[in-house]
């Protein structure tokens, strides 16, 4: 049997995009769907093609035959243990593309803040992503940001430097310079108040499950990393391990940005 004989539209939708080398992130955007569901799907379109790495579902879509040693029991573990490599292997790539554009960047903190953004992102599955710098006295500002829905993005830049209430990830931070990862932000007793914050992220952003990870300069809190899902899908230990990892990478390169600022002040 055909692929598309095996899989829905959408299936196969999906595995071709996947399989020309779009993202779970850009396939998500261009099909209004999250990109877990996307993983998702993939999983099932492994599982029902028996093929076991994106190679193998290229040359499956293109007329293959599947694999003649592949047992139909074992299809899910395959196809999960087969995402899941690659998955892998797209966050080493993700990270030495990272330390490759820091290296680079000549002080260009906005382009670098950017693609470190984007690609917390893609391997965390979240639709949007703030960097907020941190002014001291449980002050932050908006200052930069990754696709972000508009309203949002309006309500955060009329704002400024502003101090978030202490109910709010932004203000738990602040106090305790630990990691705020919040299920569900309309589940929260403060969403039920007039905090504005919480009302813009939830009402105006869409959001529903948020992490925040404290950037720190040695002991000083430089800022907060914020990604964002718009359902109610909980961060793994997992991906706040990587949201970790890209919030210090941040860091790096706020201090790499500065250095250079300095050096050419002197130049």
């Amino acid at each position: 049997m055909s692929p598309e004989d095996i899989l829905s539209h959408r299936e196969i939708e999906i595995a071709r995009a996947y399989a020309k080398g779009d993202t779970y992130q850009v396939i998500a955007a261009r099909l209004c769907i999250a990109p877990s569901t996307v993983r998702t799907h993939l999983a099932a379109i492994y599982r029902k093609l028996e093929v076991s790495s994106k190679l193998d579902l290229h040359a499956r879509l293109d007329g293959a035959a599947p694999q003649a040693d592949i047992k139909i029991d074992h299809a899910a573990v395959i196809s999960e243990l087969a995402l899941s490599l690659e998955e892998a292997l797209r966050r080493e790539q993700a990270l030495a593309e990272v330390l490759r554009i820091i290296s680079r960047s000549d002080g260009e903190i906005d382009a670098v803040m950017s693609a470190i953004l984007g690609f917390a992102l893609e391997l965390c599955e979240a639709e949007f992503g703030i960097l907020f710098a941190y002014h001291g006295a449980g002050r932050y500002e908006a200052s930069h940001m990754r696709g972000i829905p508009g309203p949002f993005r309006d309500w955060l830049e009329g704002q400024g430097v502003f101090e978030p209430g202490p109910q709010t990830g932004l203000g738990r931070l602040a106090m305790n310079r630990a990691v705020v990862n919040i299920f569900d932000v309309r589940a929260e007793e403060v969403f039920q108040t007039d905090d504005p914050l919480r009302y813009a992220t939830a009402i105006l952003g869409g959001a529903r499950s948020f992490v925040a990870i404290p950037m720190m300069s040695g002991e000083t809190l430089a800022g907060a990393f914020t990604i964002y899902r718009q359902a109610v899908r909980p961060f793994s230990a997992q991906a706040t391990g990587l949201a970790q990892t890209f919030a210090d990478q941040s860091v790096i390169a706020l201090e790499n940005a500065r250095m250079v600022g300095a050096l050419r002040g002197f130049g």
